[in-house]
């Protein structure tokens, strides 16, 4: 009777599996900088270009994303979203509290009409990292001329908050990654 049970819990599993959706998922870092000299007393901040990065990263996990769907991905969702100091490619700094403290907020800006979405923050984070960030990121608010946008990477990350204490006047310059696990859907 055993061997009865187990051909019939196998197909059960088996079924419910194939109701996930498709999808492909990957890490994709960029490297943002800041120095002493770019902060204000309101707050500091860098940009730059997604598909800039050496390598493209990004790209890359487009193009995956094409070739493991069978075409272009319906959606792409930011699953997770970590910040580290790269220690070695940084000055005056020795743990991400010594450059930004507070609410720190990781946007994606459309290039063109710099229409911006919300990613994640990062609450006072501490420490090299990798620290995780509270994520946020929703795709069905981008919408309209903005999905082909995100999907050929015209937008720009940008990282802003508050500068820790005595950062502007230290000389320091940090090396910043910013970390998203991207998951495209069919």
């Amino acid at each position: 009777m055993v061997m009865m049970k187990t051909p019939l819990l196998v197909l059960v599993l088996v079924a419910a599996c194939g109701d996930d959706p498709v999808n492909y998922s990957a890490p994709v870092g960029i490297e943002l900088k800041v120095k002493s000299s770019d902060a204000t007393t309101a707050a500091i901040s860098d940009d730059k270009g997604i598909t800039t990065e050496s390598g493209n990263p990004y790209g890359a996990f487009v193009t995956a994303a094409n070739t493991k769907l069978g075409h272009a991905p319906s959606e792409i969702d930011v699953d997770k979203v970590t910040l580290t100091l790269n220690t070695a490619k940084s000055t005056g700094v020795a743990a991400l509290d010594d450059v930004m403290t507070g609410d720190v907020s990781v946007q994606f800006m459309m290039n063109d009409t710099n229409d911006p979405f919300t990613v994640a923050h990062f609450a006072g984070p501490t420490g090299v990292g990798p620290v995780e960030g509270s994520t946020s990121f929703d795709w069905s608010a981008v919408g309209g001329d903005n999905v082909a946008k995100m999907m050929a990477g015209s937008f720009k990350v940008v990282m802003s908050g508050p500068p820790a204490a005595g950062f502007a006047t230290k000389g320091a310059e940090a090396s910043l990654t910013v970390t998203f696990t991207f998951t495209a859907f069919e």
